[in-house]
């Protein structure tokens, strides 16, 4: 069954319950399991007016759900797992504030994710954005990664929208990948990793990460550090550096990295920690932020931490 993927546009609280009520009664009369994700005031009025169904509806707050894209996707696929064979009807507002522009991409992608994750699913997920808080150019992504799209004089399939692979190939192309000369580097050159660790875990305590953040980035840089051990070319090396309140942590290679036949490996939650794209994955969800670089130059993998 296919996934129904739809962006709400509405203006104001009445405009927002005429339809995500009826959305989400409609859910529950199919028998669906139903999840709502939405933010305050509107979390509160929806409670009071679905009263009547009680326990049969989860809610969640978006400021608390929303906190880290990958971590949402897998949320979001335990969920979808653990209903089975139920299907899922969900009430999706994603948080658009107090991102700045590189998370503002990251959750950008997961919208544009979710039709590939959850795309035989069987799911229905509506989308709400806020057409008159929110900035034009959200609106405009969120026309780029929902298939159908319900709007002033609009409802059904959306002709902006673009396919997740053709997305998703341009979104670690947006900013510039400079780095600073005040850099540290580090030359990797050998299977033992023990110095990298210490190196990449002494800059983030002085940093002033959290004991576990700093376990978390030492875990990811030696993830991606034994991969282009095993799969890139030298020679290799690390670098890190502070920009603003992130400790940034570059690992490259001299190979062009290629994700094989999927172009999305590494972005989709694998099934197992056999499955191609599971390092990766595991890498996303240590740090707050991965972006991957690859080209004739060299293949570059970016964490952040903050």
């Amino acid at each position: 069954m296919a996934l129904e993927h739809k962006a709400f546009m509405y203006r104001g609280t009445d405009d927002f319950l005429s339809v995500t009520v009826p959305f989400v009664e409609s859910g529950l009369e199919g028998d669906q399991v139903v999840i709502v994700v939405t933010r305050e005031p509107h979390l509160a009025a929806l409670r009071d007016t679905l009263a009547p169904h009680g326990d049969a509806i989860m809610y969640f707050d978006s400021a608390a759900f929303y906190q880290h894209p990958v971590h949402t996707l897998r949320d979001y696929q335990t969920i979808v797992k653990q209903s089975a064979p139920r299907t899922v009807c969900a009430l999706a507002e994603p948080l658009w504030y107090g991102w700045d522009e590189r998370q503002t991409l990251e959750w950008v992608r997961y919208e544009s994710l979710i039709n590939v994750v959850f795309g035989d699913s069987g799911a229905r997920a509506l989308c709400p954005y806020d057409a008159e808080e929110l900035p034009p150019r959200i609106l405009d992504e969120a026309r780029r990664t929902h298939p159908l799209l319900l709007a002033p004089g609009h409802d059904g399939v959306n002709g902006d929208y673009i396919d997740p692979v053709k997305f998703g190939s341009g979104c670690d192309r947006r900013f510039r990948s400079d780095r600073p000369a005040a850099a540290e580097y580090l030359s990797i050159d050998g299977d033992d990793l023990h110095a990298l660790r210490v190196f990449v875990g002494e800059r983030a305590l002085t940093h002033g990460l959290t004991k576990q953040k700093a376990q978390n980035l030492v875990t990811a840089a030696n993830e991606v550090a034994a991969n282009a051990l095993q799969h890139g070319t030298p020679p290799i090396g690390l670098w890190t550096w502070q920009d603003g309140a992130d400790l940034v942590c570059e690992i490259g290679d001299h190979g062009f990295w290629r994700p094989g036949p999927d172009p999305l490996t590494g972005f989709i939650p694998p099934d197992s920690a056999l499955q191609r794209g599971f390092g990766l994955w595991t890498v996303r969800l240590l740090v707050d932020l991965m972006e991957l670089r690859a080209g004739w130059d060299g293949t570059f993998v970016r964490l952040r931490c903050g």
